[in-house]
């Protein structure tokens, strides 16, 4: 036993025994397990976990902090340095709900709903608000699903929907959220310096209006100085110490509590007190307040009759007789309650609408007026007018960024305890408060407020102060104190989130151009993002109008929301395995109604902003699909497209394509070499070429051996042809087949590749050009059973010939001809092929010629009449021409050729017998030979006979090889002698037999001499096989014409005969074809499947 035991320690492969559990802390990769209760499953646990040791991993399981790596992608990061993780300890309040209450309520809310309630209306106000918060409430609910599908690491918004709907949706959407937020900055820090310069120190202004028609100009101005400012010193702010900023957050958030529940003390303080806030009315137009004390035209001072400043506001001097404003003649001044309270009944007044245009007088119909038609200088005068033209869709623009924000507690989900619990629920119980909020603020300011106070954006009619202050209690700097440093952190906040949002999609790797911003200080501080977020926020601070960045960020926001709503839609319709939301209040029809409410709301805000944001979206999306990394998350896409594909496939299943929808769904036969390289990459070009992406692309390849064997060399001839597809651009399907033969390997892909309705009609391979090789037997027999057993299956048959020398995808061709020789109907391929080529830019410039051949009895001018007729029917352009083939004498050249490729053809039967069955064959050909002989030459023939016998009673090897030999000279002789006769030469590659000939050619001198005068006399052509003969004859006359009229087209189309049905004459057909094709550059034969692919019919 201790042998043993030492046997094992010293290295046998075995792990020692000493404990029932997988040691975590040690290297995962090398946890084993050697006991001898689960000996039965020791190979499993060599690759896979015990259970025991899976369920201590996910009890010792931390979510991560924010801005590091996601538990996905950090496998690869463990090592003995690595940190202590604290644990995340926020609860629902402190985590969730609490930082969704701080960004759903600000700027918005203190800056602008008084005026959106006054110009609206009660009514419509509660409508853009319930529409709004509808909106935010469906997509919770979605986001609640997804968010309790699993554990969420930190990265909130963007890692639910990336991973819920693929890189490329989850990139688009991703950075449209990273956007908003930005520029929800950009509106908080012109919310910031609005309250500052209008409420707090009016006199800090740096641009100062001489007249009231510049006010617009130089507040504009101010905002852009200033906004840009504390945009740097905000940026500054975060760079140093982020610390700070989210220790500060409590405080921001107190500032937000407590001006809420001073408008609710003040509005109840109404009931009993209404506050002293008077309106200056002049007929029934609201004046500003800023440049007089008293609502007075003149007033008496010691018994004296003066004017007011407001006298002077309107007239041309001082005096009572100088000359003033016709309606300010004519109407009286007359001061009203600007806060009447509760009690008052101006409920009633402020229900409905009161949009209007630019430049319009806010005014109040029930007070008396003496009708004075209004004039373009009115506005000049210091009455309230409209800055903007409203109108409803503007307002739901402008409001809609304050009930945004409902993400704040899913972007803390590192940080939280239970993210799957908290999320859901304090994230649906903010927006539930918040909702309750808008809508009583909604109704109390309409029943508390007069309109034409809750229509004076600026305050202008009570000295500058915020509306909403002065409804507040005890004072309206709580208001305006709170709503600065409101503002002021969710400023800091959106600079402080969206630069990590942005760290993340680098970090991601999705978006090649956002690699840099993935890095950043040596804490993980996104320095490079915060730059850019600064550049963009100041964007939004150069427009420097809080109701103009508010659609733009509102567009985002939703964009982001209707891609919550289809994750989720799209999970739950797809029943994926893995959809199981502990969140179970949830319907796919609500996440559609959500989605819908959005989209609606992005044309209803602003249709322009909506088409721009969308456009974004898809240039993102399509720059990812095309550059971006390749990411498995396995995402609701994905399923989707699986569903959509197998719904096609199915229906694709119940007919064949009608001959107007086929087109060439091709299957590449790809040879590789040794070292599983692409032999012919060019096949992959021409395929591109020919398919231009459309219809199906298979790429099969067969390796020869078992699976169990050569599965490694098949996963790299698979990422080989993977990669030689995407240089050459062929989008398709690779399959790898292994096989015990080449032969059976590729009869298995052409029956089994592809899926129901989408399976090849059409099968691409090259040329054997080594099948006379010897080193390569098996070529030319694995090629003639794929030509046969492509037409049992009815496919098309596509042969590329010189396949090498065929042009890359990046090649265009010029003037040029893509040559078609129509000798045999094959169902349109060969017009059907030429046309899909010249669609490709390779192959733009070429014409299309159509050769036809016309026989004996064919009248080939109406044949070239009717060609031209179909081509016109088909749509097709092409010159045509006929080309006449009316020699039938056979010459003496067919018939050499044909004895060479039968002696040849002998000569590769004999090399494949066995030493008996060649030893037999051998003496029946010598008998043939000797009566043949006999014949014609009685002298010759005795001779020859006893030299043989003499050699064959010496050494019967040498017999063999001498036999042999006597053949090919004598075919030979007789190919050099009618070479000495005419022009024409017949060259042919002689085989290593040659050899043996040579060094026995003194010895049977007299046997040459014999045959030799043989072949003079062409005895063998009457033990010719006639149909080779004619086979030949019709190979080398086609060849002739061919070479003739297309030795110089960029492409040859010919149609590619079928094999012979008796297999003894395989061999032959190689001839054959190799007749056919001699002298030709780039030719590629085709074979019809059987069936009509092109019509000429609509």
């Amino acid at each position: 036993m201790e042998q043993r035991v030492s046997s094992r320690r010293k290295g046998d492969g075995v792990p020692k025994e000493n404990s029932p559990f997988i040691n975590n802390t040690d290297n995962d990769k090398g946890n084993n397990y050697d006991g001898t209760n689960m000996a039965l499953f020791e190979e499993e646990i060599e690759i896979n976990p015990m259970v025991s040791s899976l369920l201590n991993k996910l009890a010792n399981y931390t979510n991560l902090t924010q801005g590091a790596q996601e538990h996905e992608e950090a496998d690869n990061d463990e090592g003995p340095k690595k940190k202590e993780v604290k644990s995340p300890q926020m609860g629902t309040f402190m985590g969730v709900y609490l930082p969704c209450l701080q960004n759903i309520l600000g700027v918005i809310l203190f800056l602008r709903l008084t005026w959106i309630v006054g110009t609206a209306g009660i009514l419509e106000s509660l409508a853009i608000v319930l529409l709004c918060c509808s909106c935010t409430m469906l997509t919770a609910i979605s986001m609640s699903a997804i968010a309790t599908n699993g554990v969420v690491p930190a990265g909130g918004s963007y890692y639910m929907i990336s991973r819920s709907l693929g890189p490329e949706f989850g990139g688009a959407v991703g950075l449209c959220f990273y956007l908003g937020t930005t520029f929800a900055g950009s509106m908080y820090i012109l919310g910031t310096i609005e309250i500052l310069l209008t409420y707090i120190v009016p006199k800090a202004a740096i641009f100062v209006a001489e007249k009231k028609e510049d006010e617009v100009n130089a507040l504009l101005n101010n905002m852009r100085v200033y906004g840009t400012c504390c945009l740097a010193l905000m940026s500054v702010v975060v760079f140093v110490g982020v610390k700070y900023v989210n220790k500060l957050a409590l405080v921001f958030l107190a500032c937000v509590v407590l001006s809420i529940l001073a408008i609710y003390a003040g509005v109840i303080k109404t009931i009993f007190e209404p506050p002293d806030f008077p309106v200056c009315m002049l007929g029934n137009r609201t004046l500003q307040n800023n440049n007089f004390d008293s609502c007075l035209k003149t007033k008496v001072i010691d018994n004296l009759t003066v004017t007011t400043k407001l006298w002077r506001l309107f007239c041309d001097g001082p005096e009572l007789n100088a000359t003033c404003n016709e309606y300010f003649v004519l109407n009286n001044v007359t001061e009203m309650q600007g806060i009447p309270g509760l009690t008052s009944k101006v409920i009633s007044e402020n229900m409905w609408s009161e949009y209007g245009p630019l430049g319009k007088l806010v005014d109040d119909k029930k007070l008396e007026s003496v009708g004075v038609r209004a004039s373009a200088q009115d506005k000049y005068l210091p009455y309230v007018v409209n800055d903007i033209t409203t109108f409803f869709t503007l307002l739901v623009g402008i409001y809609f960024p304050s009930v945004t924000g409902i993400m704040a507690g899913s972007n803390r989900s590192g940080d939280l305890r239970d993210a799957q619990k908290s999320i859901p629920i304090g994230t649906i119980l903010a927006i539930a408060t918040t909702s309750f909020i808008y809508v009583t603020c909604v109704i109390l300011f309409g029943a508390s407020i007069e309109g034409v106070l809750l229509r004076d954006k600026f305050g202008d009619a009570v000295k500058g102060n915020l509306v909403i202050g002065t409804l507040s209690w005890p004072s309206p700097w709580v208001i305006v104190i709170g709503s600065f440093f409101s503002c002021c952190g969710a400023g800091l906040q959106s600079l402080t989130g969206a630069p990590r949002l942005l760290q993340a999609i680098a970090r991601d790797g999705i978006v090649p151009f956002l690699q840099v911003f993935g890095h950043g200080k040596a804490n993980g501080e996104p320095t490079w993002a915060l730059l850019l977020t600064a550049g963009i926020c100041e964007i939004g601070i150069l427009i420097a109008s809080l109701d103009a960045v508010a659609p733009i960020l509102s567009m985002f926001f939703l964009m982001c929301y209707l891609f919550v709503n289809l994750a989720c839609a799209l999970q739950t319709l797809l029943r994926t395995p893995n959809w199981r939301p502990r969140f179970k209040y949830y319907h796919w029809a609500l996440s559609f109604l959500g989605m819908s409410l959005c989209l609606a709301l992005m044309f209803i805000c602003s249709w322009y902003y909506a088409i721009v944001a969308m456009a974004i979206a898809t240039c993102i999306y399509k720059y990812i699909e095309y550059r971006g990394a390749e990411k498995e998350w396995g995402d609701g896409i994905r399923g989707l497209s699986l569903n959509a594909a197998r719904y096609a496939l199915i229906r694709l299943e119940e007919a064949p394509p009608h001959t107007k929808n086929w087109r060439p769904q091709v299957l590449v036969l790809l040879n590789v070499d040794s070292d599983q390289g692409v032999k012919h990459p060019r096949l992959l070009s021409l395929t591109t070429q020919l398919k231009a992406g459309k219809g199906l692309t298979i790429v099969g390849n067969v390796l020869e051996g078992t699976y169990l064997t050569k599965d490694t060399e098949a996963r790299k001839a698979e990422q080989n042809i993977k990669s030689a597809m995407s240089e050459e651009r062929t989008k398709g399907f690779c399959h790898v087949v292994v096989s015990s033969n080449l032969r059976d390997g590729v009869s298995h892909l052409i029956q089994s590749a592809g899926l129901g309705g989408m399976k090849h009609n059409t099968i691409l391979m090259a040329w054997p050009g080594t099948w006379r090789q010897a080193n390569d037997p098996q070529s030319w027999k694995n090629f003639i059973e794929t030509v046969r057993e492509s037409t049992a299956a009815h496919h098309a048959l596509l042969v590329a010939k010189n396949v090498d020398s065929f042009p890359t995808n990046l090649e265009r061709l010029g003037e040029g001809t893509i040559d078609v020789w129509w000798v045999v109907h094959d169902g349109g391929m060969l017009m059907l092929l030429p046309f899909l080529l010249r669609q490709h830019k390779v192959w733009r410039k070429c014409k299309m010629r159509i050769f036809t051949v016309a026989q004996m009895d064919d009248n080939s001018i109406q044949m070239k009449k009717d060609l031209q007729m179909f081509l016109y029917h088909l749509r097709l352009n092409a010159e045509v021409e006929v080309v006449e083939m009316h020699d039938n004498d056979i010459s003496a050249f067919t018939y050499e050729k044909t004895l060479v490729m039968e002696q040849r053809s002998q000569m590769l039967r004999q090399m494949q017998l066995s030493r008996t069955e060649r030893e037999r064959e051998i003496q029946s050909i010598t008998d043939e030979s000797r009566n043949s002989i006999r014949r014609k030459n009685p002298g010759a023939a005795s001779s020859t006979t006893r030299s043989r016998s003499t050699s064959a009673a010496e050494d019967t090897q040498e017999d063999e090889a001498q036999l042999i030999h006597d053949r090919n000279t004598a075919s030979h002789a007789a190919i050099n002698d009618k070479a000495e006769a005419g022009p024409d030469r017949v060259h042919m590659t002689w085989t290593k037999d040659k050899l043996f000939a040579e060094r026995n050619r003194n010895r049977e001198c007299n046997a040459n001499v014999a045959v030799r005068d043989l072949f003079n006399m062409k005895p063998e052509w009457e033990s010719l096989n006639q149909s080779n003969v004619r086979r030949m004859h019709t190979a080398v006359k086609l060849n002739e014409i061919v070479v003739n009229k297309s030795q110089g087209a960029q492409l040859v189309l010919l149609n590619m005969p079928g094999p012979p049905r008796n297999r003894g004459g395989d061999e032959n057909y190689m001839e054959f074809l190799e007749v056919l094709l001699e002298g030709l550059n780039r030719v590629l034969l085709v074979r019809g499947g059987g069936r009509e692919v092109i019509t000429i019919y609509s």
